[in-house]
């Protein structure tokens, strides 16, 4: 896939930025630790709404630690974390929180990365929450579910301009939890040759974003293949990181 060689120097970056998104997670896991010690304190209904966000922003901040090459297990390390800070929390009574990661198919560990060549891709994380506070003689018990599915979907056709020279068409589509958003870097490549290229200038790079989630991109590639593989590399702004590649074949007419 495209973008797999890189310099020392890149990935000397990436391992600096999935170290910093760990340490994201565990700041968060502080902020909103103090949110709820500030909460007020006759107010319930706001520390579980801090304990089930928190939750949330824990999948997130793992997720996209994991989309960016971070282990599968970072996911129920930090979930731990956040479990045990949760514990310590008394201002109404005593913390309880435990979770499952899913893991039944195509999850393991909690995590679902699928980086298709059909044209779909997946970066996923799900885990099972039940959250118990105890007080005297009042027990509160919830369960709640949280799914964080990042998805983009792809598709491209060609048409012949002259020779080798192809204008090449792909649309992009990139939405969270099934509801599209907008992207925070897209990066589109082709294969020539068994070599993955980034369009630019040079190949009458066209990029237009319609403001919901959709995205277009027009390129002109000089290749003899009779088909041309078209890889998309995208982060949301969630900073979660999903790919999908895509066999573009000619079409004689573009709508």
């Amino acid at each position: 896939m495209g973008g797999r060689n890189r310099s020392g120097q890149a990935l000397l970056l990436g391992v600096l930025l999935i170290a910093l998104l760990l340490l994201s997670v565990e700041l968060y896991v502080y902020e909103v630790g103090k949110a709820i010690g500030e909460a007020n304190p006759n107010s319930l209904s706001d520390s579980i709404f801090a304990v089930r966000l928190g939750s949330r922003h824990v999948l997130v901040g793992s997720l996209a630690n994991i989309s960016q090459g971070g282990a599968n297990q970072n996911l129920e390390v930090n979930l731990e974390s956040w479990s045990s800070f949760v514990g310590r929390q008394y201002q109404l009574g005593k913390y309880i929180l435990n979770f499952t990661a899913k893991d039944t198919a195509p999850y393991s560990s909690g995590i679902w990365i699928f980086w298709g060549i059909n044209g779909s891709g997946v970066s996923g994380a799900s885990a099972n929450f039940t959250f118990k506070l105890l007080d005297r003689g009042i027990e509160i018990n919830q369960t709640y579910a949280i799914n964080v599915i990042t998805t983009l979907l792809i598709q491209g056709s060609y048409r012949v301009i002259g020779g080798n020279t192809k204008q090449v068409n792909v649309t992009s589509n990139l939405l969270n939890e099934g509801v599209p958003v907008l992207a925070k870097n897209i990066t589109l490549y082709y294969n020539n040759s068994s070599n993955w290229i980034v369009p630019d200038s040079q190949n009458n790079y066209t990029f237009i974003d319609y403001g919901n989630g959709t995205y277009f991109t027009s390129f002109v590639a000089d290749t003899s293949s009779e088909n041309i593989e078209v890889s998309a590399h995208v982060f949301d702004q969630r900073e979660v990181n999903v790919q999908a590649n895509v066999t573009c074949t000619e079409k004689y007419s573009f709508d």
